[in-house]
């Protein structure tokens, strides 16, 4: 027999997050922003594809501040972040304009630091041509 009483539902409290991190991804065919805390837990993310720009348009520098701008305003509302430390990854033509994004939204960009990964030892070398 299932109890037909619901308890009161508690209104969850607003969490604030003041100073966060922001991880740009910027490849070639598309740019993803993630907006996180302090620990790099996530708070919002938003992509080009995400905002509805298909194909060759994604990985463009006006795709990449729209999403930045998507992903910005929620996390502006839903946290109140103010201050944040970015975290670039790629590339692509999307990394300048999403930094230039969030200085036009006034979140306070504290440092920039590039953490695109570096090869070392290369890929495997073709097999050798036997005539």
């Amino acid at each position: 027999m299932a109890d037909t009483t619901t308890a009161p539902k508690r209104k969850k409290a607003k969490r604030t997050v003041a100073s966060g991190q922001v991880h740009i991804l910027a490849t070639f065919n598309n740019t993803i922003i993630t907006f996180t805390d302090g620990n790099g837990g996530a708070l919002a993310a938003s992509s080009a594809g995400a905002c509805g720009f298909r194909g060759s348009k994604k990985g463009t520098a006006y795709a990449a501040q729209v999403a930045c701008e998507k992903a910005g305003q929620l996390v502006k509302q839903q946290y109140g972040l103010t201050k944040a430390d970015v975290f670039i990854k790629g590339v692509g033509l999307g990394r300048d304009a999403a930094v230039r994004a969030l200085a036009g939204m006034d979140i306070q960009v504290e440092n920039i630091k590039d953490v695109t990964g570096v090869p070392h030892g290369g890929v495997r070398p073709k097999k050798a041509r036997r005539v």
